[in-house]
């Protein structure tokens, strides 16, 4: 029917055209009146004359980058009651994000949205030597390497953990500046000549910057018991094809029969990816849920839709047996707390520490039009008993004032 209405009038004007066309010839019945009506009617084929043949539609503006994040937030963003104060016209995508009271959604603009995509995904550390440091100022020298990435350039030269660093390109690194030199040294060398004191011997080494995959899972020791320290949850680490879940794997499998009771320590764990975090803690957990999300998504069609889903444990993994004590603080955040949350409810593996930073919500990451990134906060996550600790935090069993290894190494003594 819609199709008959849209076509009635060219073909009406196609027919009064052909009248025209007829009874001209009849008038004139001639070769000459013929030949002067073939341009007349070749243009009815091609409907010039019928300037009415397509309805008249509105036409849609192109999105811009603008009205794209203001769609984006409107169709996702979790807290629906600050949806009305946002400006459907406006022009700047900053203040748009600005007007959210959430710290976590945000816009990246495009110039930086690739170096932000590698720091969310990856563990790289560019133009690196592949070590970290602790300062101690009563030292001559304070500069004391304090981790060795094995796959890095130290690593592989065959650098051992505390050492001191006294020279750095021809430069002593000493007095209260030191790594402040040493870090201007590192920044603008390309090639690192390093002097390194250890308790017996001094040994220098040449090492030339790359970018390194630092690991995310360390192992240390203190009064004999075997510390877990977990950094973050990356999916491109070290090991660059199971990321930190293939890293305590990795660990945990070749350890699976230490009867010993182990401290993980989480302590200044910003968190990482949602799965990565949940799966690492499935390592613990025979059976049960793991965590439950609640969302505010996107449909296929590209229409908000409401979404609960929990995730449930699979037995058999290596980490089921041991014995452990979780180590937390108030920097221990977001995934470190779904981690957290799931091995005390779920393991019933005590927290020792403080009480953690309180951010039981999770953000989506869209690419925008111009190639920026919207990230935004569209989930919350309840632990395996289903609570909420969004601005509350993960209470731990063994409180301390101050979450050092020692409250931990408490925590596994009681």
């Amino acid at each position: 029917m819609n199709l008959l209405r849209k076509f009635s009038f060219p073909l009406f004007c196609i027919s009064q055209r052909l009248s025209l066309v007829f009874s001209l010839l009849i008038e004139d019945n001639s070769t000459k009146a013929l030949k002067r009506l073939v341009p007349f009617i070749s243009s009815l084929v091609f409907l010039t004359a019928c300037s009415d043949f397509f309805e008249p539609v509105e036409s849609t503006p192109e999105p811009t980058e603008y009205s794209y994040n203001y769609w984006l937030l409107k169709q996702t963003y979790l807290f629906e009651d600050e949806l009305p104060q946002l400006d459907e016209n406006g022009d700047s995508v900053q203040e748009l994000y600005n007007k959210l009271s959430d710290p976590f959604t945000r816009y990246i603009p495009p110039s930086k949205s690739e170096a932000t995509i590698t720091h969310i995904n990856t563990s790289i550390v560019p133009g690196d030597v592949g070590m970290e440091y602790e300062k101690f100022p009563q030292k001559e020298y304070p500069l004391v390497i304090y981790r060795v990435y094995p796959e890095g350039p130290a690593g592989r030269a065959g650098i051992k953990r505390y050492g001191n660093i006294m020279n750095a390109n021809g430069v002593d690194i000493v007095g209260e500046n030191a790594f402040e030199v040493y870090d201007s040294i590192l920044t603008y060398s390309k090639d690192i000549s390093l002097t390194v004191a250890y308790t017996s011997d001094t040994i220098s080494y040449n090492l030339t910057k790359e970018d390194v995959y630092a690991p995310t899972i360390f192992l240390d020791t203190l009064n004999g018991i075997p510390i877990i320290t977990i950094t973050s949850f990356k999916l491109n680490t070290a090991d660059q094809k199971n990321g930190s879940f293939g890293e305590l794997k990795t660990y945990l499998d070749s350890t699976q029969n230490t009867t010993e009771p182990r401290l993980i320590n989480l302590r200044n764990n910003p968190g990482g990816h949602v799965s990565h975090c949940i799966a690492m803690a499935d390592l613990f957990i025979k059976e049960g849920i793991l965590s439950t999300r609640t969302s505010r998504d996107l449909s296929v069609e590209g229409k908000t839709i409401y979404r609960k889903n929990s995730q449930k444990a699979k037995a058999g993994d290596s980490g089921e047996k041991g014995k452990f004590v979780l180590l937390v603080n108030k920097g221990s955040a977001s995934c470190s707390e779904i981690f957290a949350a799931a091995l005390q409810e779920a393991a019933n593996i005590p927290v020792a520490g403080e009480t953690t930073y309180g951010k039981g919500i999770g953000q989506s990451t869209w690419k925008t039009m111009d190639g920026g990134l919207a990230i935004i906060t569209n989930w919350e996550f309840l632990t395996p008993k289903g609570n909420s600790y969004h601005k509350k935090g993960v209470v731990p069993d063994f409180p301390c004032e101050s979450a050092t290894l020692s409250c931990g190494i408490k925590a596994i003594q009681n």
